[in-house]
Order: C-alpha cells, then sequence, then structure tokens
C-alpha cells in the first residue's frame, strides 16, 4: 500500500484495485498537491466513464492503445503518447488493446484514497 508522502511508489508491492470488470487501478505515491495513478485496462472496451473534475490531468500511455477524448476531441494514443486536460473538462477513454495508462492529478484526487 502507498503511503500519502512516500518518496517512492513501487509497483510490484502497491496494491491494485479493481473499479470495473476491466479496470484496476493502481495509486503509486502523492501528497495534497500531486498524485500518480496507474490505470490498467485489461480489455478492450469502455476505460472507465466519461467524466469531468477540478483537477489538472496530466495521462501517459505506457503500453496499449487508447482513443481518448478531451473536450469533443478524439485522437488515437499508443505507448509514448500523452493528453493533457484542463480542470473541468470532459474527457474519457476507450482501450481498443489492452494497456496502462499513468494519471497525474493536481491537486490529488482524495476520493481515490480510502480513509
Amino acid at each position: 500500500m502507498t503511503q500519502k508522502g512516500a518518496y517512492f511508489g513501487f509497483a510490484a508491492t502497491t496494491t491494485v484495485e479493481t473499479v470495473t470488470p476491466n479496470v484496476e487501478r493502481q495509486i503509486l505515491t502523492y501528497n495534497d498537491e500531486i498524485m500518480l495513478v496507474r490505470v490498467i485496462c485489461t480489455q478492450a472496451g469502455p476505460c472507465g466513464v466519461f467524466h469531468d473534475h477540478p483537477h489538472v490531468q496530466i495521462t501517459s500511455v505506457e503500453s496499449g492503445v487508447f482513443d481518448v477524448t478531451v473536450d469533443g476531441k478524439t485522437a488515437r494514443l499508443t505507448a509514448g503518447d500523452s493528453f493533457y486536460v484542463p480542470s473541468g473538462l470532459w474527457h474519457g477513454a476507450e482501450c481498443i488493446e489492452p494497456g496502462v495508462l499513468v494519471d497525474v492529478f493536481t491537486p490529488m484526487r482524495r476520493e481515490f484514497v480510502k480513509a
């Protein structure tokens, strides 16, 4: 389990939680200002629901293929690509080939952390 303010986040020993039948989430490290999260999409299909939030988000595609929509604009992204979501914009991802997205949020997503 990752602890708030940890200097290191180890994927091999950090808890992976199931979000939906095809999406898992791994919170690697965070503090009140920033959070790093791996989103593991295990099969093709929606990778979460379309949504908005007050956080600024930058995401890197670690592996797989995703159709990502931000504010009505869609692009197909593969390993090494990234996207940016300003605060409050509607966005979401469709998994085309299973893979991993690495999200950075500022401020951190409090709702992701169980009390």
